[in-house]
């Protein structure tokens, strides 16, 4: 196909997912060139990006004439708004996690994207985890047998409400909305589309407006996938805890991607996604264990996996198929938490096989287990 020129890159928004997570890697992957940024601080946007265009206007950036591809990363609630103008201008697209507040809004956008012709994605980045690739390697093997159990954990401790729209009473707000995303991904990746789901969400910090804690049961024929997360837990229980038939694998800590793109540091450095927690393999009944090594996690392959879907060499890494599912369990958890019942998937036959077509296509073919 011949030397393809650089995708011209516009950001929506540089608070925190934009400042310490879409810049940096948009920064740093070949065949991306950031142009345009949309702020209302400018002088902090270009302190770290010089070369530049700011503007306040985030549907102007949006629908900028020197811009190929769009990245959303303004609050959940403006998400469609904003990817809708994007795609009508004819841009490729990136939203954030999570893509949007409720599946028909998700639908909707799948569909135009389709009508567009244009490659629209959501940056699920925790499928480039260490972790989850170490546990994605072990299910492929089959080193636990038929997973029955499975916890997955996305903990912080911060006892203190902050004054920011994620701690607020706004659509798309809360822990749920906001670790949720991640850890359903995960699960829709490694295990397929559960038949129910059992959601309990809550309150526990004193002054807390929306929830900070959450504790989600994904139902499979004989499994059960427990999503968890709260704002109040220190030290820790294991980010990952499977169990299978023929052992178990329990795994602590967490990538150190995250932590080192916020303190500021950009992607590629020495030991750049390296684990040093190792998790630990129990096989049998005995309790014999080993260490098991994981191979380095890079979020950059997200963002090379759309620019080569959008020059056609390549799949999309992250489907509207795939994001409509995962909003699906969103919002099923949500009215699970309120009806205090289980719910059903609201996902037609088509939007089921669709998933499970892009997982295969994506480098999942013997991960989704029976």
């Amino acid at each position: 196909m011949g030397i393809q020129a650089p995708l011209r890159v516009a950001l929506l928004g540089y608070g925190f997912a934009g400042k310490s997570f879409h810049a940096p890697l948009l920064r740093t992957v070949d065949g991306l060139s950031l142009r345009v940024v949309a702020s209302s601080r400018a002088d902090v946007v270009r302190v770290d990006l010089p070369d530049a265009r700011v503007v306040s206007s985030a549907v102007e950036a949006a629908t900028h004439p020197d811009v190929d591809l769009v990245v959303v990363a303004t609050p959940n609630d403006s998400h469609v708004p904003l990817a809708e103008a994007a795609l009508r201008a004819g841009k490729h697209v990136v939203v954030d996690k999570p893509f949007t507040v409720t599946v028909a809004e998700a639908r909707a956008l799948a569909a135009l994207a389709r009508e567009q012709g244009r490659v629209l994605s959501v940056f699920h980045n925790r499928r480039w985890d260490s972790d989850f690739l170490a546990l994605r390697a072990l299910l492929a093997d089959g080193a636990l047998g038929r997973v029955t159990h499975a916890e997955l954990r996305f903990d912080r401790f911060r006892p203190e409400v902050r004054p920011r729209w994620r701690e607020q009473a706004v659509p798309g707000a809360g822990v749920w909305y906001d670790l949720g995303p991640h850890l359903v991904d995960q699960a829709l990746q490694l295990f397929g589309l559960p038949e129910r789901v059992m959601g309990m969400l809550a309150t526990h910090r004193d002054g807390a407006q929306v929830d900070d804690w959450c504790h989600v049961t994904l139902m499979y024929p004989r499994r059960h996938v427990i999503l968890q997360a709260s704002m109040l837990m220190a030290g820790g229980l294991p980010r990952f805890a499977v169990h299978g038939t023929r052992g178990s694998w329990l795994k602590h800590g967490m990538d150190s991607q995250a932590d080192r793109l916020i303190a500021g540091e950009l992607p590629g450095g020495a030991n750049w996604g390296r684990d040093d927690v190792p998790g630990r393999l129990f096989s049998g009944g005995a309790g014999t264990s080993l260490e098991t090594v994981a191979p380095p996690g890079d979020y950059r392959r997200y963002y090379a996996g759309v620019r080569d879907a959008v020059w056609g060499l390549g799949p999309n890494p992250v489907t509207p198929a795939q994001a409509v599912a995962v909003q699906a369990v969103l919002e099923a958890a949500v009215q699970s938490a309120e009806k205090g019942s289980e719910q059903r998937l609201w996902l037609s036959p088509d939007e089921c096989a669709a998933f499970e077509a892009d997982v295969l296509q994506g480098g999942g073919a013997g991960i989704l287990q029976p």
